[in-house]
């Protein structure tokens, strides 16, 4: 029987809109990290992470005895290629969930393709804005930037630290970091006295922190998640700002720290578990898994585990554990309700309790406060 032209030419374009059906004894599960780039700090761990798990994972047998297929895409911290991707990986590969991006600016500019595509998107990213408003779809592991703000506040009014000077960069998360310092610090008597943003490509800060130890501040909150961070503190020590320096939750990772040598010394942010888990009491919930991941990290990888790689590691324990407490590894939307109502989830970056209105599931004692003591990150 010969069919019409048309309708060949038709169905050729539907199936172009069709995601491809998963093997049966196999999960495909994306993954869109900034493995290279400017946001690579954090992105290559999360990478790094996330195959290891996967390895774990399916030596083990798979999830309810099916295989997971990983299919990573280095976005290079570009939110372009993010949303690139994120499409190929909805309509080309048709993954049943996408970890990642990293950071916040790619996961806003992908938030909507997850929706719409009704893809879990579990992020790695700390940006509020990624999970509020709520979006049925998308979900993210780090603590929310209003509890590590609420962390840093508390601080400097225990230290009686009032008059402050900010610095954020120019991206979702300094934007964000910067308007919650401006709208919170007034509840814990702290004021602002000069608050200035800066390119997350700026290669030197020397004049706004000259101008921010100029209006005598009592100390300095850098909110930012890029390498940057390092140049905030080599401009400081460079204009002799000897006050407190304090950063963001992004500060999590040795590698700044390393790359900021002697004027990384006395840093102080608030920061997750894992970073200093071997300091932790033995009653402590997290303390069993966090020792773990350090482990199994380090020892793979011959490098110091970061808060960044535990981002990664809890959104596929989420997914794990929601695939198998659902017995429905085939249904997306049994395993996003699954997630929506899990609790009690002990992860690295705290114990997750989500809902419908919490899509990160952590508060405020996700985060202690840290700082650099000898060139190591401790307890304060």
């Amino acid at each position: 029987m010969c069919v019409p032209k048309i309708l060949l030419v038709a169905a050729s374009l539907i199936a172009l809109f069709v995601p491809p059906a998963q093997a049966a004894d196999t999960i495909k599960v994306g993954a869109i990290l900034a493995e290279t780039g400017p946001a690579s700090f954090f992105g290559a761990p999360q990478a790094r992470t996330l195959r290891m798990l996967l390895e774990d994972i399916n030596a083990r047998g798979g999830i309810n005895g099916k295989a997971v297929e990983l299919i990573l895409r280095d976005t290079e911290s570009d939110p372009q290629k993010a949303i690139a991707y994120t499409r190929q990986l909805i309509n080309g590969e048709g993954v049943f969930a996408i970890i990642g991006p990293s950071t916040s600016d790619e996961t806003m500019a992908v938030k909507n393709i997850a929706e719409e595509g009704k893809t879990i998107l579990i992020s790695c990213a700390a940006g509020e804005t990624i999970v509020n408003p709520v979006a049925k779809y998308v979900f993210k592991t780090p603590p929310m930037d209003r509890h590590a703000v609420i962390r840093v506040l508390e601080h400097l009014k225990k230290k009686g630290l009032s008059r402050i000077g900010v610095l954020s960069s120019k991206t979702e998360f300094g934007r964000t970091g910067k308007a919650l310092i401006a709208k919170l610090a007034p509840e814990y008597g702290i004021q602002a006295a000069l608050s200035e943003s800066y390119d997350k490509a700026a290669t030197d800060f020397t004049p706004q922190v000259a101008r921010i130890k100029a209006a005598d501040v009592q100390a300095l909150v850098n909110w930012s998640l890029e390498p940057t961070q390092v140049v905030v503190l080599r401009s400081a020590r460079k204009v002799g700002f000897t006050a407190p320096i304090f950063q963001s939750h992004g500060f999590g990772s040795m590698n700044y720290v390393k790359a900021a040598g002697a004027d990384a010394e006395g840093v102080i942010f608030p920061g997750g578990r894992l970073l200093v888990a071997d300091e932790l009491s033995a009653r402590n919930p997290q303390k069993t898994v966090l020792l773990a991941c350090k482990k199994a990290y380090e020892d793979r990888f011959k490098e110091e585990v970061t808060t960044f790689g535990g981002h990664a590691y809890d959104a596929m324990k989420i997914l794990e554990q929601a695939m198998k407490a659902s017995g429905a590894v085939a249904d997306r939307e049994k395993v996003r309700t699954t997630i929506e109502n899990m609790k009690g989830l002990v992860g690295n970056a705290g114990i997750y309790n989500f809902s419908p209105a919490d899509h990160n599931g952590l508060d405020s004692n996700a985060f202690e406060m840290l700082t650099v003591k000898d060139g190591k990150f401790t307890v304060m």
